[in-house]
């Protein structure tokens, strides 16, 4: 600190403005504390709604229109191939964006929440400095550190992304509609941006690195979506890596490694989605009692508490699942914490969607995790081909499973693959985190003929109860 320079005090200093910073900014103002607020970006919402979930999702609904409109055609309803206006799908993209990003500014002044724009960085465990042209100082009581990832580049100089070889921030801008697309990763981005891209016109060819997509759904759930993307990716290739990429203007020139009939392709761009990377370098964690594993995420307790005890870690730069709504809800156990609530994530249901068509939400436990770990559990499924309203929307494709410990006959798990999954699995969320039992399910009462009714179906057969398909052996 520089002799007479202005300090500024504050309770709580929360360095991110994305879900998990807001989320724990606005907890912590409505308990009454005083919070300021410090983000590079000068409004609220950081990379889930600049460069990520809400730009990603907002493409991913207009891919939906595309597919809704040319499945129709077997229901005597046809349309024209649709014309793409991409000036028109910015302008849209960017709209939505602006309309949310200029609500969360407004929810933080009427909090009277000060926000920052600035790089703020950690002096010790009760001072940061923000610098932005010129450069403030912070004394702060607590402090919560929101920073976020980035994505993950390939190793290698000639892999960072430039131009046609992109990361995901950079997939969002739609330069243009590639005749041919490299997507490197079969994760969620890489399936998601992959089937965007795809969807608009372009021919994506997908390699994994491992010998499966979407490590960690089980394979009954993600059977469906690999269907659909054999017919909508030119190719997936399976253990295959990128072993050097050569930009030129046109292009992307390539060498893979792996199963794949030809190790040198050109692509017009590549997309380069091989996971993400905490934003745990740069802020002053040296300077504290803040400690890091060996991966860069900060080391956290059951309450988000650091290392460090007046310094509090939440999202991405804490590692494990990189979700919005998780940060959200470690902000806000972490405000209240500092509040002096007796508050800490336990949370038994995170839920994980997969945005595509069809789409894929899980929550809880898994059919292949309680294999991996021993657990005795009755697993009971609902395919969508019985469900009346499923077949009238040409969705038969579809299915809803329920993990369900066959003793105590809880509910343990839910997932869901087909059209909405992602508004449905909420159910299964509250099921989990209520310790429902699967008859709690099955006599609820769900309106016929719905998409939703299938999660009453599903508990159903467990019972030997369920209405459209024949009772299974328990």
């Amino acid at each position: 600190m520089v002799m007479g320079e202005f300090t500024q005090e504050t309770d709580l200093l929360v360095i991110g403005a994305g879900p998990g910073g807001y989320a724990a900014a606005f907890r912590a103002a409505d308990l009454g504390l005083d919070v300021t607020m410090v983000e590079i970006s000068p409004e609220p919402g950081g990379v889930c709604l600049f460069t990520g979930c809400i730009p990603s999702k907002t493409l991913l609904y207009v891919t939906e229109l595309i597919h809704d409109a040319r499945r129709s055609t077997e229901m005597g309803i046809t349309f024209s191939e649709p014309k793409i206006d991409l000036d028109r799908l910015r302008a849209w993209k960017t709209k939505v964006v602006a309309r949310l990003a200029k609500g969360l500014s407004g929810l933080t002044q009427r909090r009277g929440i000060l926000y920052l724009q600035g790089k703020a960085t950690l002096e010790d465990s009760s001072h940061a400095r923000v610098q932005n042209g010129s450069s403030s100082h912070i004394r702060f009581k607590h402090a919560i550190i929101a920073t976020g990832s980035r994505p993950r580049p390939l190793p290698g100089e000639g892999f960072k992304p430039r131009g046609r070889i992109m990361d995901s921030t950079g997939a969002l801008e739609l330069a243009d509609i590639p005749n041919r697309l490299l997507v490197v990763g079969g994760g969620f981005v890489g399936l998601e941006l992959g089937s965007v891209y795809a969807s608009l016109g372009s021919r994506v060819v997908l390699v994994e690195g491992n010998g499966q997509l979407m490590r960690g759904i089980d394979s009954d759930l993600s059977r469906p979506l690999l269907h659909r993307l054999q017919d909508l990716f030119e190719s997936i290739h399976y253990n295959t890596v990128i072993e050097s990429a050569q930009e030129d203007d046109s292009g992307v020139n390539v060498r893979l490694r792996g199963e794949i009939e030809s190790n040198e392709k050109r692509f017009d761009r590549v997309l380069v989605a091989t996971g993400r990377l905490p934003n745990s370098e740069g802020i002053g964690l040296e300077n504290t009692g803040v400690k890091t594993n060996d991966h860069g995420f900060i080391t956290i307790d059951g309450q988000r508490r650091t290392t460090d005890g007046k310094i509090f870690a939440i999202g991405d730069v804490t590692g494990g699942a990189m979700l919005a709504h998780k940060a959200m809800h470690e902000g806000k156990v972490a405000a209240e914490v500092i509040s002096g609530m007796a508050s800490s994530f336990d949370f038994q249901a995170v839920p994980a969607v997969l945005y595509t068509d069809p789409q894929i939400a899980v929550c809880g436990l898994s059919e292949e995790a309680a294999k991996r770990r021993a657990i005795k559990v009755k697993t009971t499924r609902f395919p969508w081909s019985a469900s009346g309203r499923a077949v009238s929307m040409g969705l038969s494709s579809g299915m809803t499973k329920m993990i369900i410990d066959p003793d105590s006959q809880r509910i343990l798990g839910v997932g869901i693959v087909g059209k909405d999954a992602g508004e449905m699995i909420s159910e299964g969320v509250l099921a989990v985190e209520m310790g429902a039992l699967a008859e709690d399910v099955s006599l609820s009462i769900h309106p016929h003929p719905t998409l939703s009714e299938a999660e009453e179906e599903a508990a159903g057969a467990f019972l030997g109860s369920s209405t459209h398909i024949l009772p299974q052996n328990k």
